[in-house]
């Protein structure tokens, strides 16, 4: 009896989570005494295996607890230069200079891209189209390289000879790198012509090959005075290029007045957007294409290509240099030192717009011929075309020289 007393003298001082303390002679001297010790031990088994249990559960929402927390940190962090960068244009302004004159064929593609390309940057900034003609747009390009903010606000529209220009015109003395500069993509992949208006003598090519003519030109740097140049250098064509025009519209104006009979390089989708009527009324003489592949546009109307009169293989090769500036026949720039998040912004928002219903729209209203580049696959392009053997550079630089 000594063991019952004793146990129930203190109920409380075995906890189901631990074994029974009673003395040893209070066990022995008990007649329930085994049975007891049978019960506690169970009981201390069973108990000892809730608290692991319990422990183990515990433990278990300590982990994923801690790891859900570790996620959402990791995620946080990640998440923060995305924000700041899509953050970064709102309330702000961008720029695009254009390396041309108001009413070119550059500036209408770069007004018609501006009105659609707030919609696709996150903060929807503001943007602006500035005019930077000059040395074939040269001047913009350099702006872009030294002086322009490198914050991702400010882009040129140029012409893509001025990217080529340095390695084919060393006395160029281009204040710039093209190989170095972030490109954001291209309106336009096209051919280009040379042309004459109605009052010329000159109407086929066999014409330019067989009598003196004068076409207008531009600048170093930009195709219409470098085509001219290559056609008379590779051809045979008689054809004198006056230098000097500062736009396309002027050159247009003196064929039609008769002090010149035409002029090269000019942009297929640029000629159409100018001169409509020109072609309605078939007052323009289209004498040759130039493109790598043949336009089909152009090759349903009978334009020749100009390879059909190039019988020189290595003037073949120095030809398709200048001509492969035509894949990026727009191209957009940006500073070196754009950050990664806001030239991936820009290009995105480029990539963007030229799938854009309502731009497509607005640029066929425009006559603006749409063939996107992206600019991944122009800095490839460019690159590619530093990379060409130093005897066909050479043969390239001789060939648009006057």
């Amino acid at each position: 009896m000594l063991g019952l007393v004793s146990h129930r003298e203190y109920p409380c001082s075995v906890p189901d989570t631990e074994t029974v303390t009673s003395p040893a002679s209070d066990i022995v001297d008990s007649p329930h005494a085994p049975s007891q010790a049978a019960g506690a031990r169970t009981r201390g088994t069973v108990g000892g295996k809730e608290r692991n249990a319990r422990e183990k559960v515990m433990t278990a929402n300590r982990t994923r607890l801690l790891s859900r927390s570790a996620l959402m940190v990791t995620a946080i962090l990640i998440s923060l230069p995305v924000a700041a960068a899509n953050d970064f244009y709102a309330g702000k302004t961008i720029d695009i200079n254009v390396g041309g004159s108001p009413g070119g064929g550059h500036d209408a593609y770069a007004r018609t891209i501006a009105r659609h390309l707030p919609r696709f940057i996150p903060g929807a900034p503001n943007v602006i189209v500035k005019n930077m003609p000059g040395a074939g747009s040269m001047r913009a390009a350099a702006y872009i390289f030294t002086h322009a903010p490198k914050d991702g606000t400010a882009i040129a529209a140029v012409y893509p000879g001025s990217i080529v220009t340095p390695l084919l015109n060393p006395k160029s003395k281009a204040q710039y790198e093209p190989t170095k500069l972030n490109f954001i993509g291209s309106a336009e992949n096209g051919a280009r012509i040379c042309a004459t208006y109605q009052k010329s003598k000159v109407r086929t090519f066999a014409d330019v090959l067989a009598q003196d003519s004068i076409f207008a030109g531009s600048a170093p740097g930009a195709a219409a005075y470098e085509y001219g140049q290559m056609l008379r250098n590779t051809t045979g064509a008689k054809i004198r290029v006056v230098s000097g025009y500062k736009a396309t519209r002027d050159m247009i104006l003196d064929m039609e007045r008769g002090e010149v009979d035409g002029m090269c390089g000019w942009d297929w989708s640029t000629a159409k957007t100018q001169r409509p009527g020109w072609l309605r009324d078939k007052t323009v003489n289209i004498l040759v294409q130039f493109a790598l592949e043949p336009d089909p546009e152009l090759t349903k109307l009978g334009i020749p290509q100009i390879w059909d009169f190039i019988k020189d293989e290595d003037d073949r090769k120095a030809v398709k240099v200048v001509v492969s500036q035509q894949v990026f026949s727009r191209p957009y720039i940006a500073p070196p030192e754009t950050p990664a998040e806001q030239l991936k912004l820009l290009r995105a928002g480029y990539d963007a717009v030229m799938k854009d219903k309502e731009f497509l729209a607005d640029a066929q209203k425009s006559r603006l011929d749409i063939s996107p580049s992206t600019g991944a696959k122009l800095q490839q392009l460019v690159h590619q075309i530093y990379a060409t053997p130093k005897a066909t550079v050479e043969r390239a630089k001789r060939i648009i020289a006057p």
